[in-house]
C-alpha cells in the first residue's frame, strides 16, 4: 500500500507559493518494535509553519528538510502497535506531518477519548491552538472585567478563541479582520462588541473610536499595521501578549522591518512584552486547560470554526490561502484513505 505525501521542494522566496510542494506516492512505512503505525486523518495547518519552511534562525525550531513533508499535528488512527497503552483503532493527536501514514515511538502521542464526536477540535479550539489563545490570554494579558481587549486576525483560529475567552471574562472586545464577512462574523456569531476591516482606510482613527476608553490587552498575533493602529492607544499597564506576528511571515515587505525583526524575537527569546511559546507550558498546564475549554465548548460559551479542505493534494493551496486570511477559523486538511 502507498502513503501519499506532501514534500517541501523549494524554500518559498517570499511569499509561499503552490509548487514549493509537490504531491508523492511513496511506500507506506512499516511499525517495527515500540513503535505504533499511524493513518493521519486531518492535519492541522498553522502560521508557524511558514518560519520553518526558510533555511535560517528566523523560527524557534529548526528548519523542515527539503524532500521531506512539513511537520505538523495531525489526528490519527492506530493502525498497528506494539506499545502497551496504544490499541488498534485508538484515536490520538500527533506529530504526523502532511502524510498519509506516519510512524511514531508514542513519546509524542497524546489519546483522545473514543466517543469524540468531533475529533478534529483536537487539533484546534481543545488542542494547541485553543491552548495558545487561553495562555496567552489568561496567564499574560489578566483580563478583568471591563477592561477592553484588541485582537487582531480576530476570526483565525487563535484570534476567535481569545475573543471569545475575553467575553466570558467581562471585557469589552473588539476586533480586528479583514474583511466586511469576517468582521459580521466576529460581532453576530463570535460575540465580539465591536470589529474593524483592516482593509478600510482609516483604521487607527475607526479603532480609537471603537476604544474610547483606550486598550488594556492587545493580543498580538498580526504586527505590521495593526500593531501600529493599537500601540498608541495602549494605557498605563496594558499587557501584551505576544504569539504570532503574521503580516510578516512571508517575507514580502508589508511589514515594518526591523521592528518585525525585535517583535520575532519576543516570541522566539520569550522576552517580556511578553513572548510566549506553547512548549513552555503545554505539558504542565494542559490538564487544566482542557477541563476549561472542554466545558466553555460543551456549554456553547466558546464558538469553534473549522475551514477543512479535503485531500493533501490540496494542502499546499490551502496554507498559502491560510497565510492570505482566506480562511474562517482553524484550517485543516482532511486526509482521504481509498
Amino acid at each position: 500500500m502507498s502513503n501519499q505525501r506532501v514534500l517541501l521542494v523549494r524554500r518559498p522566496q517570499g511569499v509561499a507559493r503552490p509548487d514549493d510542494f509537490t504531491l508523492v506516492d511513496q511506500a507506506r512505512p512499516r511499525a517495527g518494535e515500540g513503535e505504533v503505525l499511524l493513518r493521519n486523518l486531518f492535519l492541522s495547518l498553522d502560521p508557524y509553519m511558514r518560519g520553518r519552511m526558510n533555511d535560517g534562525d528566523g523560527s524557534y525550531a529548526a528548519p523542515y528538510a527539503l524532500g521531506e513533508p512539513p511537520g505538523g499535528g495531525t489526528v490519527a488512527e492506530v493502525v498497528s502497535s506494539t506499545i502497551d497503552g496504544f490499541r488498534s483503532g485508538d484515536l490520538v493527536v500527533a506529530n504526523g506531518g502532511w502524510q498519509a501514514y506516519a510512524v511514531s515511538d508514542g513519546s509524542d502521542l497524546y489519546a483522545l477519548p473514543g466517543n469524540m464526536a468531533r475529533p478534529s477540535l483536537a487539533l484546534g479550539v481543545l488542542g494547541m491552538t485553543g491552548f495558545a489563545a487561553w495562555h496567552g490570554l489568561t496567564a499574560i494579558g489578566s483580563p478583568q472585567p471591563g477592561e477592553t481587549l484588541v485582537v487582531g486576525a480576530a476570526t483565525g483560529a487563535v484570534g476567535a478563541v481569545v475573543g471569545q475567552i475575553g467575553k466570558i471574562f467581562g471585557c469589552r472586545v473588539v476586533g480586528i479582520a479583514g474583511g466586511e464577512r469576517k468582521c459580521r462574523h466576529a460581532v453576530e456569531v463570535l460575540g465580539f462588541d465591536a470589529c474593524l476591516d483592516h482593509r478600510t482606510p482609516g483604521l487607527s482613527e475607526r479603532l480609537a473610536d471603537a476604544a474610547p476608553s483606550g486598550v488594556d490587552v492587545y493580543f498580538e498575533n498580526v504586527g505590521g499595521a495593526v500593531r501600529a493602529a493599537v500601540w498608541p492607544l495602549l494605557n498605563v499597564g496594558a499587557r501584551v501578549p505576544v504569539c504570532g506576528l503574521v503580516s510578516g511571515y512571508n517575507g514580502d515587505g508589508v511589514t515594518d522591518g526591523s521592528l518585525h525583526e525585535l517583535m520575532m524575537s519576543l516570541i522566539i527569546k520569550r522576552i517580556r512584552m511578553e513572548g510566549f511559546m506553547i512548549a513552555d507550558h503545554y505539558g504542565a498546564e494542559f490538564e487544566t486547560f482542557s477541563r476549561q475549554m472542554s466545558g466553555w465548548v460543551s456549554a456553547g460559551k466558546i464558538h469553534a470554526d473549522e475551514d477543512i479542505v479535503d485531500g493533501l493534494e490540496n494542502a499546499p493551496e490551502a496554507f498559502v490561502g491560510m497565510l492570505e486570511g482566506r480562511n474562517l477559523g482553524k484550517t485543516l486538511v482532511r486526509i482521504r484513505h481509498g
